[in-house]
Order: C-alpha cells, then structure tokens, then sequence
C-alpha cells in the first residue's frame, strides 16, 4: 500500500501478502500480519486502515476475509472504529504487549447490510416481525411503574430470574431454580464473564472447529489459548478433547454450523471426560426453543449441573436488539461469576428486565415461541424441499449446512450474491485448515416467498455445478 497523507485520511505502508496454499485461513493470515504490525511499531496508534473494500482489492480476496480480519482485531482491542470515519490503530497504554481484554466490539462499522431488493440468507438472524404488538405495548406500559434505580442486582432481578428457571424447566426440562440463574445481555456477555471469571492468561479454553467465532475472539481476548475441538455430524468429537483445557465451549442441541445434535451416548462421555480433568462445559443452547420432526434432548446441564454451565439468549426466539440472555449455573460458580461482574462495574438493563419478566408472566413469550415455531417450520420445510440431499442440520433452529465441493463454494456464493441473494459459508467458522465446506444457509430473517425464492436460485447455481455442461 502506498503512503499518501491528505487532510482526510492516511494511509498506513505496510506489506500484506496472502498465501492460498499455507492451509491457514486468509482472515486469519490478514489478522495476524496487522497484528504484527502494530507490535512491531510498523503500524503507530491513530493511524488509519484502508477500508475492507480498498484492502480486499489490493489483496485480490473477498472483502469478507478483510472484514473477518478487522472483526477479529476489534474484539481484541487492537483497532478502534470512528463512525463515519473509518478503522483505526488502537491507542495501547505504553510498554503494552497486547489490549486490555475488557476491550471487545463484535461488529465492524462497514460490515455489509442487504440492499433494497436483496435476500439476506444469513445465519444468526431471526423473524423480529412476528412479535404481537399488544403483549409488547402490555410489557413495557408496566416498566414505567418503577422509577430508576441507582443500582443493580448483579444476578438479575430476582423476579425475572424466578420466571426464567420456570421457562426452561418448562420448555427444556433444566432442573434450576432462581438461585441458579444468572441474567446477561446476551451470550457473548455471557460467555465474557464467564471467561472473565473461570481463565486466566495461559489456560486453555476448547472452542468447536468449525464453530461459533465470537467464542473463539472471546476466550482469545481474555489471555487464553485457544483449542479448535473437531467436530462430525453429530457434534463435538469427545475422544479429540485434550485432557488439559479448562473450558469447553459447545452447541450440543443444534452445533453451530454443522447443524448436528449430540446423541446421549457422547453427552455422557462428555460429562465423564469433564468429571476426569475437571473441565468446566459451557453449553451455548442458542436456538433450542425451534425443533422440527424430533423430540429435544435433554440439556447436558440437566444431567450433570456441577459440571455443565448453560447459556441462553432471547435473541433468536424475541430480537437481538433486546439485549438480554441469561446463564444456569451451580451456585458456587454463580456466585463467583456475579463477584466478577460487580468488580467490572457491569450490568443488564433493569427495564428490559422488567419486561421481559412480564411477557414470561402473562404466557406471552410462549405464545410467541409457539407461533415462530410454526413460522420456521414453513420456511425450513421449503428449504428441505428446494435443496434435497445436500441439506444438513435441518432438525432445529433457524439455519442448516449445504454441502458443496470445496472449490466451488465461493464461486457459487458469488454468483448468488450477483443474484441479489446473500449466503454465508463454512470458511468463516474455522480457526484452522477447513474441515467443513459448503454454505451455511440462515432462514430466520427473510419471509417465506424470499427464501422459497433465495433457495430456487441456489439450487439452480447447484444444478448447474453437477451439470456444467446442460
């Protein structure tokens, strides 16, 4: 990149290459080449970045790669973002060998949004219309009963923490009470505090390979080492699980993004492997409430709750914009986790709370949870049906796997994208070499016409990759 100074922007000169053939992630070549470079002092605090687009070109890669790069160096405080005015280097504390691990943002200012016309197949993204606005308007009228607060419970409020123990005892057969609830703002807050509480620089913390990416950037932000665990079809693989982790992070409900579930004969060689090295399991049960055509497997937590903490989140089954989850845990580590979270000054919104409480109390979050059911299972049935065989992970939530041959993923996710129709791919759930390839095809956020739409020109891409010459 050339040095050019002007009153609006500069741009930093440091040689970044990337190596197709290394085995290793581009993101994750790019990440660690800046990352040296700010070490190094090639690259100075304050200094502006190119744009994911301008750096993506200059490197001939997808802007994808840039922006998973930038993403993850965010999370690890190593860039700081100006809105409207672009990614910078981080100002670090003099003599610093890396950020503060309390610095962490998980989204990129320039990090693309569907345009008008498009088809957002994403996953992590769910249906926020289907909400009935009078329980809404009914929750939030009752809010404005309680003035401010000057203070927080840092376990939650003892009201919505009652009304959570009930729900999952109900919904996934959790044996908790409140006094083993723990309310957050979501799952990666949840999974920081419990990272923040239970590692300390140096330890290992097991992470899914391919698998959930903020977990990774959030064990890595906190001083640990982080392990990609393999996993199958069917989940994590035990007998891969090293005997000297820590923490295991693992989606065994609905693995994220393979989109296998755990059959009970792993979950209890799991629990055994946890109970010989004394590892902590912390079981992300993201999107447990949408099943389809299978009954739920119990919760690992529900069979071994000294072992086992559970995370959960209202983002999938209510909006993300809500910011709120909550994580079940023996009290010991409860406690422990809610002494952390007084000492970072943290906490959860006490209105949101106090609403949420409300919809659990008057039955509506089950209401609504029984009619996104129904609207889910329409779409997933029109991607079973559109996409046949190469559909994997189609027996809950809001996403499944589309197996591809591996040079053809992004030429097919291209040619989609030129379509009007946006996909994600397996590339970006790997730590290392891809084990995994193929789409990971989300069907929360779009309506049914758009994704029966979405998928008929995906299959018509796939048709003509097993027929290229019709």
């Amino acid at each position: 990149m050339d040095r050019a100074t002007s009153r609006a922007r500069v741009q930093v000169d440091v040689p970044l290459s990337v190596d197709r053939e290394a085995g290793v992630p581009l993101a994750v070549q790019v990440g660690d080449q800046l990352r040296a470079a700010v070490r190094g002092g090639a690259l100075k605090a304050g200094e502006r970045l190119p744009s994911s687009r301008r750096l993506a070109a200059a490197l001939a890669v997808s802007r994808t790669v840039v922006t998973e790069a930038y993403q993850q160096l965010y999370a690890e405080g190593w860039l700081d973002g100006k809105h409207g005015s672009g990614t910078y280097v981080a100002d670090l504390p003099a003599g610093s060998a890396a950020p503060a691990p309390e610095r962490a943002a998980f989204v990129l200012a320039d990090e693309p949004e569907p345009g008008p016309g498009r088809i957002d197949l994403r996953p992590g993204r769910p249906w926020v219309h289907g909400y009935d606005a009078a329980a809404w308007r009914r929750a939030w009228r009752g809010v404005g009963e309680f003035p401010p607060q000057d203070r927080s419970d840092p376990y939650g409020l003892p009201d919505l923490r009652a009304q959570l123990a009930e729900h999952l005892r109900r919904a996934r057969g959790v044996p908790a009470g409140a006094e083993n609830v723990l309310v957050t703002r979501g799952t990666g807050h949840g999974l920081d505090l419990i990272a923040a509480t239970l590692l300390t620089p140096g330890d290992r913390a097991g992470t899914e390979e391919p698998g959930y990416r903020v977990a990774r950037t959030v064990f890595a932000a906190r001083g640990a080492e982080v392990v990609p665990i393999p996993v199958d079809e069917h989940g994590v693989v035990v007998e891969a699980l090293p005997d000297d982790l820590s923490v295991l992070y693992t989606t065994p409900a609905h693995q994220y993004p393979v989109g296998g579930r755990l059959p009970i004969p792993r979950r209890e060689r799991l629990l055994a492997w946890a109970r010989r090295t004394g590892a902590i399991i912390v079981e992300d049960d993201y999107d447990a409430e949408f099943r389809y055509d299978v009954a739920p497997l119990p919760a690992l937590y529900g069979l071994d709750p000294d072992r086992v903490i559970l995370l959960g989140t209202l983002s999938k089954s209510l909006s993300p914009d809500l910011g709120l989850g909550w994580l079940v845990a023996p009290p010991r580590l409860l406690d422990a986790i809610a002494l952390r979270r007084t000492t970072l000054g943290d906490r959860t919104s006490g209105p949101v709370q106090r609403a949420v409480a409300a919809l659990l109390r008057n039955g509506d979050l089950d209401r609504h949870l029984r009619r996104q059911r129904l609207e889910y299972a329409r779409r997933r049935a029109a991607v079973v049906a559109l996409l046949g065989d190469r559909v994997k992970g189609d027996t809950a939530g809001l996403h499944v796997l589309v197996e591809l041959p591996a040079d053809a993923v992004p030429e097919i996710a291209r040619k989609a994208r030129e379509r009007g129709v946006l996909l994600d791919t397996t590339a970006r759930h790997h730590h290392g070499p891809h084990r995994v390839h193929g789409l990971v095809l989300g069907y929360g956020s779009a309506a049914l016409h758009e994704v029966k739409r979405g998928c008929a020109v995906l299959a018509e891409l796939i048709e003509g990759l097993d027929h290229p010459f019709q």
